[in-house]
């Protein structure tokens, strides 16, 4: 149908170990979506150099609002991403381990 967009406005993102999950909305990098719902990632450039937000793709896609991320090929052949310049294009499960939930952090 014409004037229809048929692309979601928000994908299901999954946190393991934890199961914690949220909506990112389209189009916003995962730290920024992470941080809106509540949820703190360990980060420092928020433009993909510096690595401290690394973790692990456990399934979903992602494309990178920069032209080269800080990752090795290697790293992204073993689905390691940088949610700082992140960006889902589909639900995802991500292995964050250092996640910090603000509703329950001490």
């Amino acid at each position: 149908m014409i004037g229809v967009d048929a692309s979601p406005e928000c994908f299901t993102i999954i946190f393991e170990p934890s199961g914690r999950r949220f909506e990112a909305p389209a189009g916003v990098a995962l730290l920024r979506a992470a941080r809106d719902a509540g949820f703190v990632l360990p980060s420092s450039c928020r433009n993909g150099t510096c690595r401290t937000c690394i973790c692990r793709l456990v399934s979903g896609r992602v494309r990178y609002g920069v032209d080269w991320p800080g990752l090795s090929v290697d790293e992204k052949a073993e689905g390691f991403i940088l949610p700082c310049v992140a960006i889902a294009e589909s639900a995802l499960v991500i292995d964050a381990a250092r996640l910090v939930d603000l509703d329950v952090a001490p």
